[in-house]
């Protein structure tokens, strides 16, 4: 990157925290950057996600809420290294801790980096962030710093669903674009925003109406409309969960991929809500440049 934030190189590697072992994360590294890096001096390195996590490269002990995000960078951790050129900086996750304001326990490691590029292209952002993904952030901010946040397993709920219950028998792929998917999911959030405490009978419910419902297309269409209508439960019962932030905000932030942004937009405007959006990839790039400008020297 350059002093200006601007991405000047890319690479690429399938290789995390699940295939890697503390000692392979270097070697793993220079093989992406190694024909960046001069033949004398120092680079620096900023990283964030689940490579300071502890079963990671090195741990980066979680900040704790709350937390300004630019100052991420005091509780960055530096592994040991071989390479004379590299000067790596693992970036810390967030934690928070059940107290009496109705906080409970929750972590953070990846999303915080998210967060911070948000805070870097508005310094004074206060409201409510969304990070949709397998474990779902939602997260208040206040001037730059987080305050309290909460995570929601609905994207490794619906895999699982998917993938391990009764209910594969009946589910397809979904495409939103398709105005009987669309449909079935906008409802589904509805129905069970409104009545959160169906949701697992709601669940069966998607089996029943595959055996009994001579309305629904045939084919792939049927499977299609009720994975759109999964998606719709699921989600809508994560939006359930944050009810009472959603009503003392005016939009909602979500920080993500176009894909999955796409989806909570629809379900979230479909409650009411205004959204804004900030490119996943863009924020982390503008949250490394944060803490970058942040690090000591």
């Amino acid at each position: 990157m350059s002093d200006s934030g601007e991405a000047l190189a890319r690479a690429d590697s399938d290789r995390g925290m699940l295939t890697l072992t503390a000692p392979e994360y270097e070697p793993t590294l220079l093989r992406a950057i190694g024909d960046w890096l001069p033949r004398s001096g120092r680079t620096p390195v900023l990283v964030c996600g689940m490579a300071g996590a502890r079963q990671g490269w090195h741990e980066a002990a979680y900040l704790p809420v709350p937390a300004r995000l630019d100052d991420l960078a005091r509780g960055a951790a530096s592994p040991p290294l071989d390479d004379p050129r590299l000067d790596v900086r693992l970036l810390p996750g967030l934690c928070q801790r059940r107290d009496a304001d109705g906080r409970t326990f929750d972590v953070m490691r990846g999303e915080e980096t998210q967060l911070a590029g948000l805070a870097a292209r508005e310094p004074h952002f206060s409201g409510l962030a969304c990070l949709p993904g397998t474990h779902a952030k939602w997260a208040r901010l206040e001037a730059g710093a987080v305050t309290r946040f909460k995570t929601f397993l609905t994207g490794e709920l619906y895999r699982l669903l998917v993938s391990q219950s009764v209910l594969r028998y009946s589910l397809g792929e979904d495409d939103l674009n398709a105005p009987d998917c669309r449909e079935a999911f906008v409802d589904a959030v509805r129905e069970i925003e409104a009545a959160p405490e169906s949701f697992s009978a709601r669940l069966f419910g998607l089996r029943a109406q595959d055996l009994l419902d001579d309305a629904l297309p045939v084919g792939d269409a049927r499977s299609a409309r009720l994975a759109a209508r999964l998606s719709g439960l699921a989600i809508g019962l994560e939006l359930a969960g944050v009810r009472q932030a959603l009503s003392m905000e005016r939009s909602v932030t979500l920080i993500g991929t176009e894909t999955l942004s796409d989806r909570y937009a629809l379900a979230l405007q479909a409650l009411g809500h205004a959204v804004q959006r900030l490119d996943g990839s863009a924020a982390v790039l503008a949250g490394l440049g944060l803490a970058r400008a942040s690090l000591p020297t």
